[in-house]
């Protein structure tokens, strides 16, 4: 592919909407659309940069999952505690923050943070870290007037019962599936 022009065609309030002009591999002049979170200067700087964190946390056995309204869906699913890094903030504190502000859960370990990885490479540069973390604490409402969010904890025999009918985020879908596999 050869990249011929990159702009800019919308500036959201949390969304860029970038066009791509590129030549196929059959020479034919193309027109690709992305969305980024943040504000691109080429090319070259699709993908660069992470812009959140997915929150996989446990809690004596038993997984955090949100059950939360989502308006680009325009329904209820299970997800994730995730959020976006605000400027200047580390990885750790982005995790402690979103996970106290969706659920008022503070960490007691962080296991592991993968690299980041793309959230939705057939529309969008988005790259956020997984986080698998161990919890504490009790819940508590922290969320903005603008979030509908429940927070619980589910059993092995919980989560293969909610993934048999209720609909889920992908990558909540995915973590679901293993703890209820291998927890």
């Amino acid at each position: 592919m050869e990249f011929l022009r990159f702009e800019k065609v919308k500036d959201g309030k949390y969304l860029k909407n970038y066009e791509i002009t590129y030549l196929n591999k059959a020479g034919k002049e193309k027109k690709y659309e992305i969305v980024s979170r943040r504000e691109l200067s080429g090319i070259e700087d699709v993908g660069g940069q992470p812009s959140g964190v997915s929150i996989v946390a446990t809690c004596k056995n038993r997984l955090l999952l949100l059950h939360e309204f989502r308006m680009g869906v325009n329904r209820t699913v299970y997800n994730l505690c995730a959020g976006m890094i605000n400027p200047n903030e580390t990885i750790e504190d982005c995790i402690a923050r979103e996970l106290y502000e969706e659920t008022g859960l503070k960490i007691k370990e962080i296991k592991k943070i993968l690299p980041p990885s793309f959230a939705a490479v057939a529309i969008s540069d988005t790259t956020t870290y997984i986080a698998f973390v161990e919890v504490e604490g009790n819940f508590e409402d922290h969320t903005s007037e603008n979030e509908q969010i429940d927070a619980n904890f589910y059993d092995k025999d919980e989560v293969q019962k909610l993934l048999e009918t209720e609909p889920f985020s992908s990558r909540a879908q995915m973590a679901a599936y293993y703890f209820s596999l291998y927890s």
